[in-house]
Parts: structure tokens; sequence; C-alpha cells
């Protein structure tokens, strides 16, 4: 297989790694921003909440509308208005006039327009890539995203700090224009003819989405594992913010540095992946990454009163994550038959991720309601003060323990539940 048949996909994979670290950044910029005046965990999580609500709501219908739609100009489009949304963040910061309430709504906006790109983008990465290329390339979008996870918070704090989030912005849109030109003018995404069908109603597809599902128990199981997964990582992703830039030994540069950890982290999983030979048994491999992510980083998290600690805590906690991605990917690209990918990958998003905008707003609402109160009414010499530590910061902590414990139980429970596959391990394994 010669290399030259992966250009298109290299293509398109570079320059759209390149539009989410801009993207990645003006996210970040916007968490600093609105935490920093409000000092509100729920008011921060509510920009995820607003993200992923339309995602979850409306992927189940997207497979329909992707599997009929052409690729390129559905990614094109739903690109063209994400970018909209932030040129009108751009023009309120010159105006001096964001507010937090915009920001929920261009983040739905935005959630909309990834809600019909995702399974779009998803298929188009299945007709790009030869078939024994699945989980080296599968590596590289790991790599990727873990590398943007390490320069995300670097250059997004460096240019909040010294320029503003304007500036941040910019960037943004300057990254988006170089991934929109290469897509529009030098990549060809071929149709895939066997799905080429009448247009049928949105609930019939839906429903032959989630009928294939319920015909393979494996995947089904995978994805509402990852479900749980998911509400417990939201959880994590509300009260991270909250806990470091409260605690006096916090602040937005050692939140940047946790973050940098976390893509390092990722970095070097991503390229065990490419390194390594296929497993033979994928679920295995998803099953202990999981169990590992959830006892380690959490724990550390709360019970750890210095950076360095949380910066452990980080890289134990992500450094198989690609791991896991990369092995369920590729479960995923070999069951699903390419003229069902659409509707079966939105079914997946739908019942994947509709636990994300719950964590994020449990996660807010426990550490501004709940923890942090709680923490606040312990005395100095409590055995609560003496786990997670006193003053602001210290509910964020606590519930990391929670969290963790938690985690650990979800992956009990479903690896219970997955010693049932072990008759397809063979089927896996390719």
């Amino acid at each position: 297989m010669k290399i030259k048949q992966l250009i298109p996909y290299l293509l398109l994979w570079g320059t759209q790694a390149l539009s989410a670290l801009g993207s990645g950044m003006t996210s970040y910029a916007l968490v600093l921003w609105l935490y920093l005046r409000s000092g509100s965990a729920l008011g921060t999580a509510l920009l995820s909440v607003c993200s992923y609500a339309p995602y979850v709501i409306m992927s189940i219908f997207a497979g329909a509308l992707s599997d009929q739609w052409n690729k390129k100009c559905t990614m094109l489009v739903c690109d063209l208005l994400a970018a909209l949304s932030t040129v009108i963040v751009f023009l309120l910061i010159k105006a001096d006039a964001l507010n937090a309430w915009h920001l929920y709504i261009l983040n739905a906006l935005n959630g909309l327009m990834n809600t019909i790109q995702q399974p779009a983008s998803e298929v188009a990465t299945t007709l790009l890539i030869p078939k024994n290329y699945y989980q080296k390339t599968s590596g590289l979008r790991s790599f990727s995203q873990s590398l943007n996870s390490i320069l995300t918070p670097i250059l997004a704090t460096a240019l909040f700090a010294f320029a503003g989030i304007d500036a941040v912005i910019a960037i943004d849109l300057i990254t988006f224009a170089f991934a929109f030109l290469t897509l529009l003018l030098l990549i060809q995404i071929p149709e895939n003819n066997g799905s080429k069908q009448e247009s049928e109603k949105l609930l019939t597809a839906a429903r032959q989405g989630m009928a294939w599902l319920r015909d393979n128990p494996l995947i089904l199981t995978l994805i509402l594992y990852l479900g749980c997964i998911n509400l417990v990582a939201s959880v994590y992703d509300a009260a991270l913010p909250a806990m470091i830039l409260s605690k006096q030994n916090g602040g937005e540069t050692v939140l940047g540095i946790v973050n940098t950890c976390v893509g390092v982290a990722t970095l070097v999983g991503s390229v065990l992946v490419t390194l390594l030979p296929a497993p033979k048994n994928r679920v295995k491999v998803i099953s202990f990454a999981l169990l590992f992510s959830m006892s380690s980083e959490n724990f550390l998290l709360a019970f750890g009163k210095t950076p360095l600690i949380w910066c452990i805590g980080a890289v134990l906690g992500w450094l198989f994550i690609p791991l896991m991605n990369a092995n369920l990917d590729v479960i995923f690209r070999s069951s699903i038959p390419l003229n069902m990918q659409g509707r079966v990958y939105s079914c997946r998003n739908t019942l994947q991720f509709f636990t994300i905008p719950i964590g994020f707003l449990m996660g807010g609402l426990f550490v501004d309601k709940v923890f942090e109160p709680l923490m606040a009414a312990q005395t100095a010499n409590s055995l609560l003060v003496s786990l997670f530590g006193e003053n602001k910061g210290a509910g964020a902590a606590m519930l990391f323990f929670i969290i963790g414990i938690v985690g650990v139980l979800v992956c009990l429970i479903f690896n219970l539940r997955l010693q049932k596959y072990q008759w397809c391990e063979n089927t896996l394994s390719r």
C-alpha cells in the first residue's frame, strides 16, 4: 500500500487539526474569561452544556441526513456557520458588549453544526482511508488531539494574558480559513455508491440505526459503557477549572500546566498506538485503559495538595486513553457497514454523549451548591479539611474523590458484562 493513497486523508487530517487548535484556544480562553468574571463553576459549565445539548438531541437524526447529503458540502457549510458564530463573538468583544448569554446561544449554534458535521466527517474519513490503515490513522488523530491538548492551554493562556481574548479569536479565524480553503480546493471525497438511496423519513432512518445496534449487542454495550464514563469525565471537566483556579497554589498558569500534562500523556499514548501491533482482544484493551484512568487521576486530584501531584494525576489518567480510542475506532469502522455508518454513528453520538451536558450541569451544581458550601462549613481541624484542604477549591477536590469511586464502579460493572462477548475475540483482533 503506497503512502500516496493516504495523501487526501493526511491533508484533511492536518488542516482540520490546525483548525481544531484554533477553536480549542478560543474555547479555553472563553472559559477563563467567564470564570474570572463570575467565579461560578456552574456558569462556565453551562458553556459546555449549551454546546452538547443540541448535539445530543439532534444527533440521532443527523446521521440519516449525512447518509443522503454530499459529505464535503456538509462539512464546508457547517464549518462556515460555526466560524460565523466566532466572528460574532469577536465583534461583540470589540464593541465591549459580550455577555455570558451571548456565549450560551453561540455555543448552542456551534453544537448544532457539529451535530450535522460529525457523522459526515466520520464517513468521509472511512472513504479516504484504506482499511488496513484504520489503526494507524486513528493513532494520527489521537496524536493531533494530544498535540492540541499540549498547545491549547499554553498558547491560549499566553495570548489571553498578553493580547486579550480577541487575539485568540483572530488566530482561530485564520486557522479556520486555511482548513476551509484546503477542503474546498484540494480534497475530493468520494461518494459511497452503495449508500445511494431514495430519501427516507428521518425517524425511519434513525430507527434503522437503532435496530442495527440492537442486533449488535457488543457495540451497543461499548457505547453505553462510554456514555457512563462520559458522565464521570464531564463532571471532572466542570470541576477542574473551579478547583485549580481557586486553590491558593493554583491559578491560570497552573491550570494551563495541568492541561498541558494531559496533552503530553495523550501524545505519548498516541505514539504507542501507531507503533504497537493489533492486540489479540481490543475489548480487553478498552476495559484496561478506562479502569486505569478512573482509578488514578481523580484520587490524585482529590488528595493532592501541590501542582506536581495534579500533573502526575493528569498523566496517569490520560496515558492510555488514545489506546482505548484507537481500538474502539477500529471496532466501529470494521463492524458497521459503510452505507449504515452515518445513521449508526449518529445513534452512537446520542447514546454515548447525552451524558456529557448532564455531567457538566451536575458538576457545576455540585461544586457551587453542595461541596463548596459543605467544605466552607467545616472547622479547621476536621477530617474533611485534612483530606481535601480548606478555602475555595476544597469542595471541588472532594467531588473528585466521589467521581473517582463512581468511575471505578462503572468500569467494574461493565467489564463483567463485556466478558459475555469473549466469543468476539477473534473478530475484533483483526
